[in-house]
């Protein structure tokens, strides 16, 4: 019995301490924000639509996640906006076909910065060097050319808004 009850009391002292809380209900976001604004991210590349699928995607996911209205405008009665950039783009060939001696896969990195501002102005969440990787394959074939780019970025945005958002909604 008496190893009973110190099972018992290891096992609730374990779960006092584990921080559950229900998705979306972030301690460190106010309680009246109800409206999230989500500006198309800005951009230091210049590569073609990355800002728009990564502030799609996160637009997306929040609306699934969160109890927020969320919006792409940045207006006045949103209650809080995030602002993205991206920092850097770059394109990395990763293995190499001796045979047609070309590139045969590519690694695509970006660096994004994110912040979170309330209303007032005042930081709710921040963080500045996102790092988010996709490889892709090349088509050697012309006949059959299919760019492969595009789907790596719409792969690594929903990564990126996967983590953004549980980063904000769970206060990391």
């Amino acid at each position: 019995m008496r190893l009973f009850a110190l099972a018992s009391f290891a096992a609730l002292l374990g779960l006092a301490g584990c921080g559950y809380h229900t998705l979306g209900a972030a301690t460190h976001l106010p309680p009246d924000l109800k409206t999230l604004a989500v500006p198309v991210f800005a951009t230091h590349t210049e590569a073609y639509r990355t800002e728009t699928a990564m502030t799609n995607a996160v637009i997306r996911e929040f609306a699934a996640r969160s109890r927020f209205r969320v919006t792409p405008d940045e207006r006045a009665d949103a209650d809080a906006v995030l602002h993205g950039t991206i920092l850097k783009e770059s394109v990395q060939p990763l293995t190499y076909n001796s045979s047609t001696q070309q590139s045969s896969s590519f690694l695509i990195t970006v660096v994004a910065s994110v912040t979170l501002n309330a209303r007032d102005g005042k930081i709710l969440y921040e963080n500045k060097n996102y790092v988010f990787r996709q490889q892709f394959q090349s088509t050697t074939d012309l006949t059959t050319f299919l760019q492969e780019n595009p789907a790596a970025i719409d792969r690594l945005s929903r990564e990126f808004a996967r983590t953004l958002v549980a980063d904000v909604l769970e206060g990391f």
